[in-house]
């Protein structure tokens, strides 16, 4: 039976055209499926929904959403981290990890970014949110690190917007995302090079589990905020009111950084 599926060019392009038509009649595609954003049942014989295509070095996997969660897509991902989520796929569990950070692209050089996820009120609103703290100073690449910790600097020269006070939700960083699948995260993506698909920025060792919360706050905003600080500035917060204190300082003395971000493939 036809399916109420979307492919989009991108992933058109990826699987063959032969495929894409398979998928459409109803060969090779499921008629009941779990939403890889969501997580709530999906029937694509009903309800449109969207081929998200994770591609890595080697291996690559179709996922199945609804297409009011996310868009059809490709999405590009380490090959460690596509074998992590095909793992979690079939085995039904992932292997959480607390504060992982194997981060490229700007200014990672060879440092590691923490990352914790937490609910930050906003405005009488809570809102899901990320804090990435290095743990240790960050250099531009390519010198030789005598201008100090250019972690902020490297951040703001990518659109990132200097936060004095939590008052207000930061803007959205175009190119920029958060990538879910499976219910736990997997990394940050910035834009790829010359309009390329995107790249990690900071991807886990090993999916990170998020709370129940957090994962249904950020189903419903469909953002999440991304907010980071030089080493020590705010350190691992074991609850959220005292990781929003930290926020709070690091704010007041000039050392915070946001962009709000859309969740991209699941």
């Amino acid at each position: 039976m036809p399916r109420m599926l979307d492919v989009s060019e991108d992933v058109r392009a990826e699987i063959g055209d032969a495929e894409a038509d398979r998928l459409l009649v109803g060969d090779n595609a499921p008629g009941h499926y779990d939403c890889t954003s969501c997580r709530t049942p999906g029937d694509s014989e009903q309800e449109r929904t969207s081929t998200v295509l994770f591609v890595g070095g080697e291996t690559a996997v179709l996922a199945f959403a609804h297409a009011t969660c996310i868009p059809s897509q490709v999405v590009q991902v380490a090959e460690e981290q596509l074998q992590g989520a095909v793992r979690s796929i079939t085995a039904g569990e992932g292997r959480p990890q607390g504060r992982p950070g194997n981060p490229e692209g700007v200014g990672a050089d060879q440092a590691v970014l923490g990352i914790t996820s937490g609910l930050v009120l906003i405005d009488d609103e809570l809102h899901p949110a990320l804090v990435v703290e290095p743990t240790g100073a960050i250099v531009r690449p390519g010198t030789d690190g005598s201008q100090g910790d250019e972690f902020l600097r490297l951040l703001l020269e990518q659109g990132f917007q200097p936060v004095h006070r939590l008052d207000r939700a930061p803007a959205v960083l175009p190119g920029w995302s958060i990538l879910l699948a499976v219910g736990r995260l997997h990394a940050v993506l910035q834009p790829g090079t010359d309009g390329g698909a995107p790249i990690a920025w900071w991807q886990a060792h090993a999916p990170l589990q998020v709370t129940e919360g957090w994962r249904n706050a950020a189903n419903k905003s469909r953002t999440v905020l991304l907010f980071a600080a030089p080493a020590g500035s705010i350190g691992q917060q074991p609850r959220e009111d005292l990781l929003r204190d930290a926020l709070d300082k690091a704010a007041a003395d000039g050392l915070l950084v946001a962009a709000a971000m859309p969740l991209a493939g699941t």
